[in-house]
């Protein structure tokens, strides 16, 4: 294509005086070999980049309001269009210039950046820019491609809301980022959280691009720390670019009510970024101010960096819906058109003449995609093989078993067990870049080895503290950002640990990785990252000294309510559970494990191989014979277990055989939901041997009882058979007993309970002071004391 070709721009796109000089000044570099290709063949790109834009941009207005693509460019007719449309139509507009300036880069540059999308509902930009290239994940080949038929597909397939019969969606594509995604790593959906991993999930020598909005920059705060924790040394290039077209979904963004885009440009400088502004409205603007970006990463790598570095940090202010009909206004966000062209007739005008606009003929538009096709002369991966898409980390090297007992020997509870355990992890796998996400104290949470070995993340360490300028735990009183850090290392080894209470917050990064993880599952593409594990510690019922905001398992709850072979939730009881299940974590792939993990000290009640089976199977016998007791206590949660254990010995010392049962991962009971959950829960023998269907039995559970009762209906032989003990939301300054007094979850209160389904008077068990003092007439502190009595015995 000739040079005056380019500069004219093509379609709604053209060219400013500034972006023309950066573009000649590109040219230049190209001349001089400074780029991966030759002036003329650069020139060729800027011209390809172009006509792709405005043909992306047309199938996406096409996504929304039509059932099929005319390639001959002929206005569509009423039928054409459908009578629902749905999509976020502004935002993905604007995103299609921006995802072919991503392309353009690459090409220009010879490199592969991955890529996400914070604005996860802007996804038809980048299947449509997909669906054109032909870089398609493998579900979709074959159904969409340039041809008519293949376009009128991806539009016809955009919201049609198609489903299996099994329930599944039965279409390779999604209201947003999904893994039929080629490329995609997230599904974006929970605004902000992007913002908070990008710069986390590169490695070293890794390339990655994060579209931003400017809406979620209001959404979530600590994104504006991305300096505070990169470092050359161990981080990768990563390169935010908010897409600023100036509106949520009613109403002008916060950044547009305190000054624009000069606040902004202010804004980010204070917080330590280089900021980069480039034209939203133009593709080349784009590559342009990526390829500035790498430009000055590589300067500051190259530097012997002191920190914070200044990050670039790329700025693309543009019209909400430019190039279409309703840009800039309210319904921008969704349906630019002031009505529906199916029934419209001034909105099917309208819909025809702007779509004539973006129109590119053809063989224009395949020459273009050929020209960017640049992947094989460069002997570079197609975008959707980018690093980050396609990592496959091998399995950590575990420290031979032998030393555990050596640890456990020393480990006064069991987060000295993982704290001790996990620095032994890390120091065996030393190529695994290292993440510990860390909201508040690891020190109190009995991580001082982890502290000292890894240190916190700092600019500026202050002597005699354990921070370090490559420190690999990164802290901040923000849970959603530190838990970022892990999520976003997928390359590496990670830990988060938290308060139980507090790492609630972190709920919705955790799920948005759970639920894109299980579908990559269920699509036979099962997640190449090691599985985290998140420790919930100064848990519910340990924290009581800190009033009822310090006492809540929502969080296990809510985890529990994910599919269990991906969002697993396991309650270590003592030393020898607690580092076995974190093995057991670190040996799989793809999951979210939630441990909860008490840091009071609690008896080792597991050997070795006893911990080992609990956790493969999530539950274990500790006390009596489940072939010959008349009532079982089965018991979640290390406290839980204490009281059952003492409540064991009261039923048995007065002639009632009674056994003992630790659920460590109620998940692996529940009854499945569908095949991968199925291929993960006991069978029915198993569980029959661990629960056997004719015996009574008492539930005590770390969790409120409703949720855990419904998960585990398969142990629930009706109400005359079971009662279920937990949390009830009762708290406030106590003590361990007093939790468990205020929430009827000591040891006598699991032998009333114990009684009633025996059907045997409440005075064969307990004493009159004993029943008055569990039926609030006497003093509490007596079954404290009894407690502690039938403790002992054990």
């Amino acid at each position: 294509m000739a040079d005056a070709d380019w500069r004219a721009g093509f379609g709604v796109i053209a060219h400013s005086d500034e972006t023309l000089a950066r573009l000649d000044a590109l040219l230049e570099r190209a001349a001089m070999g400074d780029l991966a290709v030759s002036e003329n063949e650069a020139c060729e790109i800027f011209a390809a980049t172009d006509r792709l834009t405005n043909a992306a941009m047309r199938i996406v207005a096409h996504m929304t309001y039509a059932h099929r693509v005319d390639q001959s460019g002929a206005p569509l007719r009423p039928e054409d269009f459908k009578r629902e449309p749905q999509g976020h139509t502004g935002g993905s507009l604007n995103m299609a210039i921006g995802f072919a300036g991503y392309l353009a880069a690459n090409a220009l540059s010879g490199h592969t950046r991955a890529w996400t999308l914070g604005q996860g509902h802007c996804v038809a930009a980048i299947e449509a820019i997909n669906t054109l290239t032909g870089d398609l994940s493998k579900s979709q080949l074959g159904r969409y491609d340039r041809s008519e038929a293949g376009q009128s597909t991806l539009a016809n397939d955009f919201y049609s809301y198609a489903i299996t019969p099994d329930g599944q969606p039965a279409i390779p594509l999604g209201s947003h980022v999904n893994p039929h995604t080629a490329g995609g790593l997230s599904e974006g959906g929970y605004l902000g959280f992007t913002s908070l991993q990008y710069v986390h999930m590169p490695l070293r020598g890794e390339r990655l691009v994060a579209f931003l909005s400017d809406g979620a920059f209001e959404e979530q705060r600590g994104a504006d720390w991305a300096p505070r924790w990169w470092r050359a040394e161990d981080c990768g290039f990563a390169t935010p670019v908010m897409v600023l077209n100036g509106r949520r979904i009613e109403q002008r963004t916060q950044i547009g009510q305190e000054g624009g885009l000069d606040w902004l440009v202010q804004h980010l400088e204070l917080s330590g970024f280089n900021p980069i502004i480039v034209d939203g409205h133009d593709p080349l603007s784009y590559a342009w101010g990526l390829l500035e970006a790498d430009a000055r990463l590589a300067a500051i790598a190259d530097s012997a960096p002191s920190y914070p570095a200044r990050l670039p940090y790329v700025i693309a202010p543009c019209e909400k819906g430019f190039g279409f009909p309703g840009a800039g206004a309210n319904r921008a966000h969704n349906l630019p058109l002031d009505g529906n062209p199916a029934n419209n007739e001034k909105a099917r005008n309208e819909f025809n003449e702007a779509v004539r606009a973006l129109f590119v003929e053809p063989h224009a538009l395949q020459q273009s995609a050929n020209t960017l096709a640049t992947h094989a002369s460069q002997s570079r991966p197609l975008e959707s093989r980018n690093a980050l898409a396609t990592r496959r980390v091998t399995s950590p090297t575990l420290p031979p078993l032998q030393e555990i007992e050596t640890r456990l020997a020393t480990a006064r509870c069991a987060m000295d067990a993982i704290d001790q355990e996990f620095v032994a992890i890390v120091k065996s796998n030393p190529k695994l870049r290292a993440r510990v996400a860390n909201p508040d104290e690891l020190r109190s949470n009995h991580m001082p080895i982890t502290l000292e070995t890894l240190r916190h993340r700092v600019n500026a360490p202050e002597d005699g503290a354990p921070e370090a300028v490559d420190g690999a735990i990164i802290t901040a009183l923000n849970e959603e950002a530190v838990i970022a850090a892990a999520l976003g290392n997928k390359g590496g080894l990670n830990l988060a640990v938290s308060y139980e209470a507090f790492a609630m917050k972190m709920l919705g990064a955790l799920r948005q990785e759970i639920i894109f993880a299980r579908r990559q599952k269920e699509l036979g593409r099962d997640p190449g990252w090691i599985s985290i594990p998140l420790i919930a510690t100064s848990h519910t019922w340990e924290n009581a000294k800190n009033e009822q905001s310090h006492q809540d398992p929502t969080l296990p709850e809510a985890l529990l309510g994910e599919m269990s072979d991906t969002s697993r939730v396991i309650f270590p009881i003592d030393t020898a559970s607690a580092v076995i299940a974190l093995r057991e974590v670190y040996s799989g792939h793809g999951e979210i494990a939630c441990l909860v993990t008490p840091k009071g000290q609690t008896p080792n009640r597991l050997s070795h191989e006893g911990a080992v089976f609990g956790v493969q199977t999530g539950a274990v016998h500790l006390a009596g014979n489940p072939a010959n007791a008349h009532m079982q206590l089965a018991a979640l949660g290390a406290y839980q277990v204490s009281e059952a254990i003492a409540a064991c010995n009261r039923l048995t010392s007065r002639d009632v055989p009674t056994c003992v049962t630790a659920i460590l991962e109620p998940g692996r009971l529940r009854t499945p939901r569908d095949p991968l959950e199925a291929a993960f829960v006991l069978d029915d023998d198993l569980l029959a041997a661990l629960f056997p269907a004719d015996i009574a039995r008492v539930l005590i559970t770390h969790t409120r009882p409703e949720p855990v009762a419904g998960l585990l209906r398969r142990l629930d032989a009706g109400p005359t058979r079971l009662r279920t003990l937990g949390y009830l939301s009762r708290g406030g300054t106590f003590d361990v007993f007093g939790m468990l007094f205020a929430n009827r979850c000591t040891w006598a209160h699991i032998v009333e309970s114990a009684a009633a389904l025996l059907k045997l008077p409440l005075s064969n068990f307990l004493s009159v002071e004993e029943q008055d003092a569990l039926h609030g007439r006497g003093d509490p502190r007596l079954l404290e004391f009894e407690s502690a009595q039938e403790q002992r015995r054990d």
